[in-house]
């Protein structure tokens, strides 16, 4: 199996390049994004050694999938998807925090609860939670958008008071992150899965809010299987989930959070596949498809073509 780990491409018209954790970003004539999915995948907001395959075939069809979804709700910044790991989009300008939003006590904030705090960016929590038990309401818990390193809790007053985000558009964004959630977890309910917690990012372009990035992805989201969901919770027992979680913990096992001189545990050809197989199964039950694995070979050849036919397109 052949992964995208990185890639290198000079298009016509290339004015700038940014390699994310994840993304590729190519910006063409101060005029389009060019965003391509390849196939590393990050942990504690660190960039492993090993890529997935298809993973970022998984992400960006997904994303495209959920953003055609939800464009009813608020713009996006789409404007084609000429290949399986490929979006071009408009430029917005990005708002530095990602709004998260939890409607069970999973991953970080059961982490940071199970440590003894009860309130988190802001939003006060009850007593007596298990992990992954179902919280009174959605609560949505910032993060600031780190460039490099790792992204930290904020709560919606040091937004304000720090000027991060104008009030009129923090109001506006808590609005949107509310409605695409309850729309991804109706989404989620009807292929048998519980959207538990998930992320958005949103940005700005000629004074109009636009939701930006990915939506709905296991790399941006967390799911639990439904139909087994309150007998696990009863029993006390761990959830079956899809997301990054099994990876997450399988690193703090193996000595592994992203802290100052700690290593990344090698990770075999068994444990990338069993990843790959995850990102997939993930696909076919959120979508409700068959995952198609795209031709692989002379991907970047691929990649290059279809992403030319596009740009002469759009231009």
């Amino acid at each position: 199996m052949s992964a995208i780990k990185e890639t290198n491409f000079k298009f016509p018209g290339q004015t700038s390049f940014y390699r994310g954790k994840v993304r590729d970003v190519y910006t063409i004539g101060n005029k389009y994004l060019v965003m391509i999915a390849s196939d590393r995948i990050s942990a504690f907001d660190v960039i492993l050694p090993e890529a997935i395959p298809y993973k970022g075939q998984v992400l960006n069809q997904i994303a495209a999938k959920f953003l055609h979804a939800t464009q009813d709700i608020v713009p996006n910044w789409v404007i084609d998807v000429p290949d399986p790991s490929v979006t071009i989009g408009k430029i917005c300008e990005p708002f530095k925090v990602e709004m998260v939003i939890r409607g069970y006590l999973a991953g970080h904030a059961w982490r940071e609860y199970s440590a003894g705090k009860r309130t988190l960016c802001g939003v006060e929590l009850p007593e007596g939670l298990k992990e992954n038990d179902k919280l009174p309401e959605p609560i949505i818990t910032p993060t600031t958008k780190a460039a490099v390193g790792h992204d930290e809790d904020i709560s919606r007053e040091e937004i304000l008071e720090r000027g991060v985000v104008s009030e009129e558009d923090y109001v506006q964004l808590e609005k949107y992150t509310r409605l695409l959630y309850k729309r991804g977890t109706e989404i989620a309910a009807e292929r048998g899965l519980i959207l538990v917690d998930t992320k958005y990012e949103f940005g700005k372009a000629e004074g109009k809010i636009y939701l930006i990035d990915e939506i709905h992805t296991p790399d941006s989201s967390r799911y639990f299987y439904l139909d087994t969901y309150e007998e696990l919770q009863e029993k006390g027992e761990p959830q079956r989930q899809l997301s990054k979680e099994f990876l997450r913990r399988w690193l703090i096992e193996n000595g592994f959070q992203g802290k100052e001189g700690q290593s990344v545990p090698v990770m075999d050809a068994d444990l990338v596949s069993s990843i790959s197989e995850r990102y997939i199964e993930l696909y076919e039950h959120i979508t409700g498809e068959q995952f198609r694995k795209d031709n692989t070979n002379n991907v970047f050849k691929r990649l290059e073509d279809n992403i030319l036919e596009s740009i002469n397109r759009l231009n």
